[in-house]
């Protein structure tokens, strides 16, 4: 994770992205008032929309309005709010004071890394938090086969398994006994999902690249990128994952800290 401190210029655009958690009552208004003190204005329209403004920075709302801007390839610097601790997000009743700050100059732009994801030759687009493969049915084993770029990591029979970013190892790899990765390292945590054998491995592998296939599949399997189930795979498919662009966040004073202690680091 890169990180670098950010200005907003003067007159700035700020674009509100809602997503799937809605702000306090009052919220937008807020954010209003606080961009009119920089002399800027407030937008809440779709993303494409947004981005032909060309906004100073998009305040994006839960993780469904973060994933939008990560989907859209913009470079525009955003503020999460409520949208985790995997990206320093900020809670909904401080995004005000958050972006006063922003606005102010006092915020800094953490660059978290996202995963390019290529199954067969499709590109499936960039993944913030998670690339996994998963019957369709719960609880229904199949066999998994890791490899790194060099070398095979693993075969194992589960009900799937799921390679994270440090921003999503606080998500479904973690929920799967994975660990907390570090924001600063460049890898991934591969982490088989409900495993046949409960001794199963977990692994920290380089996120330059990473490859899954089935092995063996008794039921339908699903390959999902972040929150979308994009596309049914079997035996014959080959998932790769690379390490993609860097998406540009805000971290203010405001912002949850990363391993969710009291204070921010």
């Amino acid at each position: 994770m890169t990180r670098e401190e950010w200005t907003p210029g003067a007159d700035p655009l700020v674009g509100v992205l809602e997503g799937d958690v809605d702000l306090p009552t009052g919220g937008v208004a807020d954010l209003e008032a606080a961009v009119a003190e920089a002399g800027g204005d407030l937008v809440v329209e779709p993303i494409e929309q947004l981005l032909a403004r060309e906004p100073a920075v998009l305040v994006a709302v839960g993780e469904g309005g973060v994933l939008e801007a990560v989907r859209s390839g913009t470079g525009v610097s955003v503020l999460p709010v409520e949208a985790g601790e995997g990206v320093r997000s900020v809670p909904g009743d401080r995004v005000s004071a958050a972006l006063r700050g922003v606005l102010a100059g006092k915020a800094t732009c953490r660059e978290l890394p996202t995963l390019d994801v290529d199954l067969d030759g499709d590109d499936l687009g960039p993944a913030l938090f998670d690339v996994s493969l998963v019957t369709d049915e719960p609880a229904r084993i199949s066999e998994y086969s890791v490899r790194g770029r060099t070398r095979a990591v693993a075969c194992f029979r589960a009900d799937g398994v799921v390679v994270a970013t440090p921003a999503g190892s606080h998500g479904y790899a973690g929920a799967a006994g994975g660990p907390l990765l570090s924001p600063d390292i460049d890898g991934v945590a591969v982490v088989p999902i409900g495993p046949f054998v409960t001794q199963t491995r977990h692994w920290v592998l380089p996120d330059g690249e990473v490859r899954l296939s089935v092995e063996r599949d008794h039921d339908p399997i699903a390959l999902c990128v972040d929150d979308r189930r994009v596309r049914a795979v079997d035996c014959d498919s080959s998932i790769t994952i690379t390490a993609g662009r860097r998406f540009p966040t805000l971290v203010t004073d405001e912002s949850v800290p990363y391993f969710g202690g009291p204070t921010s680091c």
